[in-house]
């Protein structure tokens, strides 16, 4: 690291469960966001101004008026740009030094694989079950950590999926695809505008120990807060033998 480097990091330096060797293990590392909405936008600007040394963020939307209520990586100015070129422009203003890559493509089996595979650490920002699981299975494969978040009206949860141990379920143990969930979105159901901002911080916290190898991450343990009492809970979730996507893993 540099002096202004130095200078910039000083706060985290001065941990002692990160100091100089765990910046450096930041900057040296490179995170998979997917979504750039209200759980990607908390993410990708702490990871960000963290010192992350590279994020590739991946959203084929763009950003719209009614966006804004919680999103806050976008602009007014940037209403119709693409998600992920805002997200580029906003990490850039805090910390420079982090090269941000866009994909504005939809995240498929095909991307999905591709990306993943160049990751450390991989966060699921959206806000469908289709592209949850197409990441889960993504990650399983690669063997790379998943930091999962979602929130809808005043309910999130949070937890970390790592298939590098044999004791963690993924996504697909604790969410099967044959439950067919039914889908809500916040254009039909709402959602508390801090609440995006909660999850998606514990999020970028989760990614941010793993990297840095510090701490008791979310594996196993799905954290659920009802934001209406602001009560946190925590459920143990086991790896399932017959998973069909890491059952055989």
């Amino acid at each position: 690291m540099n002096d202004e480097q130095l200078l910039r990091y000083s706060r985290h330096i001065l941990l002692d469960e990160i100091g100089i060797e765990g910046q450096e293990k930041l900057l040296a590392s490179h995170v998979l966001i997917v979504g750039a909405g209200g759980l990607g936008s908390p993410v990708a600007l702490y990871l960000g101004s963290a010192g992350v040394g590279r994020l590739t963020v991946v959203d084929h939307d763009r950003v719209d008026a009614t966006n804004l209520q919680r999103q806050i990586a976008h602009t007014l100015e940037r209403i119709g740009e693409f998600k992920s070129e805002s997200v580029v422009q906003s990490i850039a203003a805090i910390n420079p030094d982090v090269q941000v890559i866009s994909v504005t493509e939809r995240a498929d089996d095909v991307l999905l694989d591709k990306l993943v595979e160049k990751a450390d650490v991989v966060l699921d920002c959206t806000d469908n079950f289709a592209t949850r699981h197409a990441i889960n299975r993504a990650c399983v494969k690669h063997r790379k950590p998943l930091v999962s978040g979602a929130a809808i009206r005043f309910d999130g949860q949070i937890a970390v999926y790592d298939p590098r141990s044999d004791l963690s379920p993924c996504y697909a143990c604790v969410f099967p695809e044959s439950d067919l969930l039914e889908e809500t979105s916040c254009a039909s159901m709402g959602v508390f505008a801090p609440l995006v901002g909660i999850v998606g911080t514990v999020q970028a916290a989760e990614a941010l120990k793993l990297l840095c190898e510090i701490g008791r991450p979310l594996t196993g343990r799905l954290l659920l807060l009802d934001g209406r009492s602001m009560e946190w809970n925590e459920m143990k979730v086991s790896r399932n033998a017959a998973c069909k996507v890491c059952g055989s893993h």
